[in-house]
């Protein structure tokens, strides 16, 4: 390992963290030329993080889905092992209308980590798509991750429309027992 290493990454943080320091001084006045710092703290930062969020969050604010779909692009081929970078590819590709895309980065970011927003966003798009049985099998998988009750109405619907009846109601039935106040269930 290169002695300088450590000291390299260390650099690039702090150039990371200035530059998207300047970004976020000059977004309320400046938001392209505040695009641009984000886009150069975005290139060094040596994890995702805040610098893609906001690059993303900034272009979409000033309509530009194209922008925001290439920066989230850009970070989830550089951090392949980010479930955010991801769920942020996932994002940007509903916002340009590319949903195999957007259900391609949601279902690898299950892949990466089993989160429950990235299932409800694959189920809701499987649904979509007329997948039911693939959307209820997402959804319970978002309430298995901690997605809460709604995720399990949300599958019995699906599962309804895929056609499994019994499914679907043991699903809502479970659904109004733990969507049911206290001592009323």
């Amino acid at each position: 390992m290169d002695p300088a290493a450590p000291r390299q990454g260390r650099l690039r943080t702090a150039a990371a963290a200035l530059a998207a320091r300047r970004g976020a001084a000059l977004a309320p006045r400046s938001p392209r030329a505040a695009i641009r710092w984000f886009r150069i703290a975005a290139f060094l930062a040596p994890r995702f993080g805040d610098p893609h969020r906001r690059l993303f969050d900034l272009a979409r604010s000033l309509d530009d889905r194209w922008g925001a779909y290439h920066a989230a692009r850009r970070a989830a081929s550089r951090f392949p092992l980010s479930a955010d970078a991801w769920m942020l590819l996932g994002e940007a590709s509903e916002l340009v209308f590319r949903q195999a895309e957007a259900l391609a980065a949601y279902e690898q970011a299950l892949v990466v980590e089993e989160r429950a927003d990235a299932a409800l966003a694959a189920g809701t798009l499987y649904a979509r798509a007329g997948r039911h049985a693939d959307a209820a099998a997402r959804f319970a998988r978002a309430y298995a991750a901690g997605a809460g009750p709604d995720a399990l109405r949300r599958n019995a619907e699906a599962l309804e429309r895929a056609g499994d009846g019994r499914a679907a109601e043991e699903a809502m039935r479970l659904f109004r027992e733990l969507s049911s106040p206290a001592g009323t269930g």
